[in-house]
């Protein structure tokens, strides 16, 4: 079953089970799959469904830090179930033992060694750990890594 095929089928869960805040971010996350499908006049693929999910879980967690600093908890509470509702159609998540093999393995395969090359590293990474880890971390352990 295709992602796209999961949320439509989850939504309809939702629906029936009255989950209004479920039901809420699931059509949330279908309207922005289906905006890009129009924008783009083709249907998307699993993995670029995955990067919409992936990039919807990084905003809320943006907005969930700047509510939490502006005191409105309400809010940021709003922001970390919607969080949790999206992640349930993410892969697991990688450990960092997995990260870090991961990493090694694919400064190998592209000979980077210098910061010069950090691009190629991350460039051949985004497939392989797409919606599994986020890149900005990874992006520091790079870093560290080629240092």
């Amino acid at each position: 079953m295709s992602l796209i095929d999961q949320l439509k089928a989850e939504m309809k869960v939702a629906l029936v089970a009255k989950e209004k805040l479920r039901l809420g971010t699931i059509r949330m996350a279908l309207a922005a799959i289906k905006q890009i499908e129009v924008d783009t006049r083709e249907s998307l693929t699993d993995e670029q469904a995955l990067a919409v999910l992936t990039k919807m879980v990084k905003q809320r967690r943006d907005s969930q830090t700047q509510y939490e600093a502006a005191g409105r908890t309400e809010l940021a509470a709003t922001e970390a179930a919607e969080i949790l509702v999206i992640e349930s159609f993410l892969p697991t998540p990688l450990t960092d033992a997995e990260i870090s093999d991961i990493i090694d393995a694919t400064i190998s395969d592209t000979g980077a060694a210098t910061m010069a090359d950090m691009g190629k590293v991350m460039g051949a990474l985004k497939s392989k750990v797409q919606g599994r880890a986020d890149m900005s971390a990874l992006g520091a352990i790079i870093r560290a890594k080629l240092q």
